[in-house]
């Protein structure tokens, strides 16, 4: 549970604030050979292949069923898609101008997915990763780290009356489970380790200056109440762990690639706009200050 006055903690892995959405790789189920067919439709088959590009399109819908229903849920789907689609044969809809455009779009959407798949995703491997993560680490501030606990009430007077309590002999974990009136109450206050910036300024102050074992003599003020502080240890501080940020290492690493190879296409292209409402918002951000107009994003 996040606590209201702990800032948000961002780990320095120098990610653009957008993310391009890349398309995973198909995976067909464990076994099963691309040919098989799970279905047939009027006598057309539906094959194990059909059914991976469909869970692979519906991917996000499917997210949170079980693979067995989201197989299900595939078939049902590419059953009603085979059923409309022939009907929409039927009616001459395959005919028009408009549905030949869009026939086109589609296509070249899927090699755009496809180029990224072979091309681009493949250059982003294992050892890249890490090599990228070791980079981003030797960049961190060197610094420090306080584990700390706190009990927090709504006035001074409650929090000068448990500092008594604990000047007396009182359990500061069992008077946080007691009386604190957070979500680390439970754990008796217990805040886990944060480094500087990731507080609120009068907590993060009152916290760092005091040494290892001891809790405050004086109520801290927030916005949030009045807190009563207890320092549990300080260390170095320490760098997040590979497997913490080794995914969103690769989505930079992959946007990275993808922008190199759409800035190469580009200059090696003709591109005219001939809409002069598209070039007057186009053009002057990509001439006067160097930047690009953003990729279409893969499917």
């Amino acid at each position: 549970m996040k606590h209201p006055f702990r800032r948000l903690s961002i780990v320095r892995i120098g990610a653009a604030a957008a993310m391009i959405a890349l398309s995973a790789p198909l995976a067909l189920a464990q076994d099963v050979a691309p040919e098989t067919v799970v279905a047939t439709v009027n006598g057309t088959p539906i094959t194990e292949a059909d059914l991976t590009i469909a869970i692979a399109d519906l991917e996000q819908q499917f997210a949170q069923l079980p693979e067995d229903q989201r197989r299900a849920a595939a078939l049902s789907a590419v059953i009603e898609i085979r059923l409309l689609a022939a009907e929409a044969e039927t009616k001459g809809l395959a005919d028009g101008d408009d549905f030949n455009r869009r026939m086109d779009m589609l296509r070249q959407r899927a090699l755009h997915s496809a180029y990224i798949d072979e091309e681009v995703a493949n250059l982003v491997t294992d050892d890249a990763v890490r090599a990228r993560y070791d980079e981003e680490i030797a960049k961190l501030d060197a610094g420090e780290e306080v584990r700390a606990r706190h009990i927090i009430v709504p006035t001074q007077e409650e929090a000068a009356a448990i500092i008594e309590e604990l000047n007396g002999g009182g359990d500061f974990e069992e008077i946080a489970k007691e009386k604190s009136q957070d979500g680390a109450a439970a754990q008796g206050g217990d805040l886990g380790y944060f480094a500087s910036g990731q507080m609120v300024p009068e907590f993060e102050q009152a916290a760092f200056a005091m040494e290892v074992g001891a809790h405050s003599t004086e109520p801290v003020q927030t916005q949030f109440g009045w807190h009563v502080i207890k320092v549990e240890d300080k260390r170095a501080k320490q760098p997040p762990a590979f497997e913490q940020v080794s995914g969103q290492l690769r989505s930079v690493l992959l946007r990275d690639a993808y922008m190199q190879r759409v800035t190469e296409l580009r200059e090696a292209a003709e591109v005219e706009i001939a809409d002069e409402g598209l070039k007057s918002v186009l053009e002057p951000a990509a001439g006067a200050e160097g930047g690009e107009a953003a990729p279409a994003q893969s499917e």
